[in-house]
């Protein structure tokens, strides 16, 4: 990637080197390593807390020594989807890029810029010699992508600036000054192995090719959901046909919208041309319904060989009825702001043959606490109702908008002064790491920005190549004029 003319070239040289380094959420072990030799390669103060967060420390330009201190932060891990036909070692292999355009893509899998692109940014701030900018601090934290876990671990005193720039956001031109709270939402079905009866047909049933996308950020997009588009034709099936489950396996990410999922299914031999034209019907219907943004869609019905057993009728039927039943997409929208408030994601379904169990798992976002309790406690109780074991994770907060911020309205000039048009100032429907610092820094003056991301949390991630240059040279102006 760094013989391609990408401007800002240093930033996009960082990144190069980012991607060539596996850093799997909860596996950033290499990523932190490289970090540390970074900083200390530079002569910088480098820290590692014992979370795995990593901080360097950069000294004010010539003049500029009195200064608050300005931190900028971002997060080391990605998310790792890739397109099933696609082999590719997550924990080994270099994430391969292209340009397609004015986007930079990745050869069928996420491209990392979420939130490698932050990282690059950070990294050739620490390098540059022609910049000029008060006492920084750069904080790259780990497992964000899973739980926000470096920055619920990072212990106050770690940082020690006034101001914190985050680098985080998908909208060049949006300057984030909110984020809403989220938790995860465990269900789990322990079943017993059935008898399958004579004269039975099993066919392996799949929807795949749907756009996914952030369990957030994309929530009120109309995009499908495969798992709900599932256990839609799970349920008309189970009525018509006393159809029964024998495998599900659909979604991959907690903070992702699903975009495959797949199950094997039994029905009377006699039923089964009955199926197949009835999953015709379905597929026709759903492209019909989702004419707009679903435009590759596969369904694909597949006669399979009979196993000995499938899963006992009890729990297949309130499985499915459960899947049916449960709240996915938004609940509400903010009443002063146009903004997603409430949501719910569908994101994975899968059987453990070795323990016997089903786990269900979604995860509920709100910026209002009690509200996000009350979407947890609606998907708990289904599964309840259901007969599963639930369990509900603590959760992350939100981040509150500061009326009084005076990075805000730095930010806000200085992008006037560049590009002679007033940024959007705007709350996200994503978690942010902003909420956490908001408890553990109370008195933190921050905001996040970021370059154009479309499909994070999906193979279909890009960066859009000319907002990055953008971002730059107003976080430059932001660097010199706070």
């Amino acid at each position: 990637m760094s013989e391609i003319k990408l401007k800002p070239t240093n930033v996009f040289e960082c990144f190069a080197q980012v991607n060539a380094i596996p850093r799997p959420s909860k596996r950033e072990e290499r990523m932190i390593a490289f970090l540390q030799d970074f900083g200390k390669n530079l002569g910088l103060e480098t820290i590692v807390d014992e979370t795995g967060n990593v901080l360097i420390r950069k000294p004010a330009t010539p003049g500029m020594e009195q200064k608050e201190a300005v931190i900028l932060q971002s997060h080391m891990d990605m998310v790792c989807e890739k397109n099933n036909d696609v082999e590719f070692d997550f924990d080994n292999d270099a994430i391969q890029t292209y340009v397609d355009g004015d986007w930079l893509k990745a050869k069928g899998t996420t491209l990392g810029a979420d939130d490698g692109i932050g990282v690059a940014m950070q990294m050739a701030v620490l390098m540059a010699k022609d910049i000029e900018h008060g006492p920084l601090e750069c904080v790259f934290t780990r497992d964000e992508e899973t739980g926000l876990t470096g920055a619920e671990g990072m212990q106050p005193g770690f940082m020690t600036g006034k101001y914190l720039i985050n680098l985080d956001s998908e909208d060049e031109g949006e300057i984030f000054v909110s984020c809403a709270g989220g938790c995860r939402t465990n269900a789990t079905f322990h079943y017993t192995d059935e008898p399958m009866p004579d004269k039975a047909f099993c066919a392996q049933l799949t929807i795949k090719g749907l756009t996914g996308g952030h369990s957030g950020d994309d929530i009120d997009k109309k995009r499908a959901n495969a798992n709900k588009l599932l256990a839609r034709f799970l349920y008309l099936c189970l009525k018509k046909y006393g159809l029964q489950l024998v495998d599900i396996q659909a979604g991959g990410l907690h903070n992702a919208i699903p975009r495959e999922a797949s199950a094997v299914v039994s029905v009377p031999f006699a039923m089964k041309e009955s199926l197949r034209v009835d999953w015709n019907l379905f597929a026709a219907d759903v492209e019909e319904e989702y004419s707009v943004t679903e435009r590759s869609m596969e369904f694909l019905l597949e006669s399979c060989d009979v196993p000995a057993t499938r899963i006992d009728k009890q729990t297949s039927d309130r499985l499915i009825t459960a899947l049916q039943a449960v709240h996915n997409g938004v609940l509400s929208f903010c009443q002063d702001i146009p903004l997603v408030e409430t949501s719910s994601n569908l994101a994975c379904i899968h059987k453990y043959p070795e323990t016997h169990t089903i786990e269900i798992v979604g995860s509920q976002r709100s910026s209002i606490l009690s509200a996000r309790h009350n979407m947890s406690n609606t998907f708990a109780a289904v599964f309840e109702l259901a007969g599963a074991d639930v369990w509900t994770g603590e959760g992350y907060p939100g981040w509150k908008m500061n009326p009084n911020s005076h990075l805000r309205a730095v930010a806000e000039e200085q992008y006037k002064v560049l590009f002679g048009k007033d940024p959007v100032v705007k709350g996200i429907h994503a978690g942010l790491e902003c909420g956490l610092f908001s408890e553990k820094y109370p008195g933190l003056d921050m905001i996040s920005v970021g370059p154009t991301l479309r499909g994070v949390h999906s193979p279909d991630e890009k960066l859009l190549i000319p907002t990055v240059e953008m971002v730059w040279d107003h976080l430059l102006a932001i660097l010199k004029n706070i």
